[in-house]
């Protein structure tokens, strides 16, 4: 009994000892991840001599034997020792392989006649080394995110947080003495990485001339993290390669994906994820067969370049462009098809993904109806109103101001900048300067030479912005679609708001008018400060540039580059508040109060 006794208690002291030191094998293997990043990206990012470039090589050589053996271990332990779970792991597992099966090739297959061979060259190279090392950087990374789910945080403020701190991340990155060809400036550095966090298109240097191929990458792939949030790619890229999520994640991830069903928030980030990238994937190949290989100089891997930059800026809502004079470029300018594919993919971008879903499954059902109607005897039972109030608030809204927008801007602007374009230029031009007002910053005529009622136009299309859930800004269009209509139901003596049969919850009211009431006073505030400590600039363009940084729009009366530290501070905030969200903001950093188990009585005010 007590040899018993004892074995029970050394083999609970193993267990432990083992876990202790798998938790120390895992802190381990995320430094060394991280090492390996921060060598990528000095190796990227900076100037060496040869000394240091042979000592990098060595490094590098030693950190992909340790990940060798790390990710054959990793490979076995799902194929052989947890074969039940391989089939659910497949993703995993035919990664894993092909980085094992590549690492073998590069260790032990470095005859110089195989060397010679292209396909087998690239897993000598550089730039196989670099996959590896983000692979496992990124899937450490991703691990530990669903660790950070169980923090006493609120997912608000962690979404705060970590638009922080990938803005200071990529404020680092373009600091890289490679990131631009004559240096920038912190302030500057921090300004372009928030205006691409926040996926506005504000900027205080010229995208096209002052970086490098390198920093507009870093540029790009800030607009892309920014536009869908980095918690929900790190949230991918676990489930992808890991593929277990407890309950209280999947909880924590609820609000931010906003996604009714708990059971299918992960299946949420995962659609939300696959169908960016599918639409930015087809943007980008429509976009490089709309470009002329002449203005490249018949480079092609510059054409692709500039149409992918293009794709994701378009979706993203983002407004960043690879010409100086943006879209107004001449060698755009013209290009009426360009303009329609980037203004599906802004229009796309900004409708939000809740409504991408809702219209898959209605398409769904129709489908299914035509298919049981013609090739079964019976009729396909469906549920109804199978598009949402939401769904349809969006779709009617954007079109409503869509429709409105084109029309004003033909009126406004038929003298002006529309002199210089054909009868159907005109139409599309004037179509394009009602969608990029809407967050997304593009610009295919000359901003300067506006007419005023233009100007006010936009003030107004900025201000409202996009669809919720989406990559784009401003006060969202159902906020301003509720608040409008809230008003003519109150005068048509109404108690409740009514839409399409559907009554409209007290909550969402009050979240509408809150975030109306807050954005006129934020921009009226920051209008207000920078006019006082930055004088001498035209009022309607500081007001221009401030309700464009709230709607992270991006568009400017070119007055950016002009602003003093101080005025560009309060801009990175606005853009920051318009991207996160003014809500998400209070609900973020003010601790709300428990649930009252009482009631006041009520007193009339008088509101006239």
């Amino acid at each position: 009994m007590q040899l018993s006794q004892n074995f029970r208690q050394k083999y609970e002291a193993l267990k432990r000892l083992r876990k202790k030191l798998l938790n120390i094998a895992g802190y381990a293997f995320f430094f060394l991840s991280l090492l390996s990043f921060l060598l990528m990206i000095y190796d990227l990012g900076f100037k060496y001599d040869a000394e240091t470039e042979a000592t990098i090589h060595h490094l590098n050589s030693y950190l992909l034997i340790i990940f060798f053996v790390a990710l054959l271990n990793r490979f076995l332990a799902i194929v052989i020792w947890k074969a039940k779970e391989s089939k659910s792991r497949l993703t995993e597992t035919l990664v894993l392989l092909f980085f094992v099966i590549a690492l073998s090739m590069r260790f032990f297959m470095r005859h110089e006649q195989l060397a010679a061979i292209p396909w087998i060259s690239f897993f000598n190279g550089a730039v196989f080394t670099y996959m590896v090392f983000v692979y496992v950087f990124v899937l450490e990374v991703s691990r530990r995110t669903f660790k950070i789910y169980h923090s006493r945080y609120s997912p608000a403020l962690l979404f705060i947080y970590s638009f922080l701190i990938l803005i200071f991340a990529g404020a680092g990155l373009l600091l890289l003495p490679k990131a631009s060809y004559q240096g920038i400036g912190p302030v500057d550095a921090l300004f372009t990485a928030t205006s691409a966090v926040c996926v506005t298109g504000l900027t205080v240097v010229d995208t096209a001339t002052h970086f490098t191929p390198f920093g507009k990458k870093i540029i790009i792939l800030l607009i892309q993290l920014g536009g869908l949030g980095i918690m929900t790619f790190t949230s991918f890229f676990a489930l992808l390669f890991q593929k277990t999520s407890s309950f209280q994640n999947q909880l924590f991830m609820q609000n931010l994906v906003n996604e009714d069903k708990i059971g299918e928030t992960f299946r949420t980030i995962i659609k939300i994820v696959l169908i960016t990238l599918s639409i930015e994937a087809a943007g980008a190949i429509f976009l490089f067969n709309s470009l002329n290989p002449e203005t490249f100089n018949g480079d092609t891997a510059q054409q692709w370049g500039f149409a992918v930059f293009h794709a994701i800026s378009a979706f993203c809502n983002a407004g960043f462009s690879l010409f100086t004079d943006g879209l107004y470029d001449v060698n755009l300018r013209f290009n009426y098809y360009f303009q329609l594919i980037i203004a599906g993919l802004i229009i796309f971008g900004g409708l939000g993904f809740p409504v991408f879903f809702n219209l898959y499954k209605y398409a769904e059902d129709r489908l299914k109806n035509v298919y049981f109607r013609f090739f079964r005897k019976h009729r396909y039972k469906h549920a109804p109103r199978l598009l949402m109030l939401n769904s349809k608030i969006v779709l009617v809204t954007t079109a409503f101001l869509l429709v409105i927008g084109t029309i004003l801007f033909a009126i406004t602007e038929y003298n002006y900048s529309l002199q210089e374009h054909t009868g159907f230029g005109k139409v599309v031009t004037a179509f394009f300067g009602s969608v990029t007002p809407r967050t997304a910053g593009f610009n295919t005529v000359n901003m300067a030479t506006l007419a005023p009622t233009t100007v006010l136009v936009y003030l107004f299309l900025m201000w409202i912005g996009a669809a919720p859930a989406s990559t784009g800004g401003g006060i969202k269009v159902t906020t301003f679609a509720v608040a409008f209509l809230n008003i003519i139901s109150i005068g048509k003596g109404r108690e409740n708001l009514e839409i399409l049969n559907r009554e409209v919850p007290n909550e969402s009211l009050k979240r509408a008018f809150g975030v109306v009431f807050l954005s006129i006073m934020i921009i009226g505030l920051n209008i207000f400060l920078i006019m006082l400590l930055d004088p001498g600039h035209e009022p309607l363009a500081v007001a221009f540039e401030v309700i464009s940084a709230f709607g992270t729009v991006g568009l400017s009366l070119n007055l950016t580059a002009s602003l003093s530290t101080f005025s560009k501070a309060v801009i990175m905030i606005t853009m920051f508040l318009g991207r996160v969200g003014i809500i998400t903001f209070i609900i973020g950093f003010i601790t709300s109060h428990k649930t009252k188990r009482y009631q006041y009585p009520s007193e009339n005010i008088i509101i006239s």
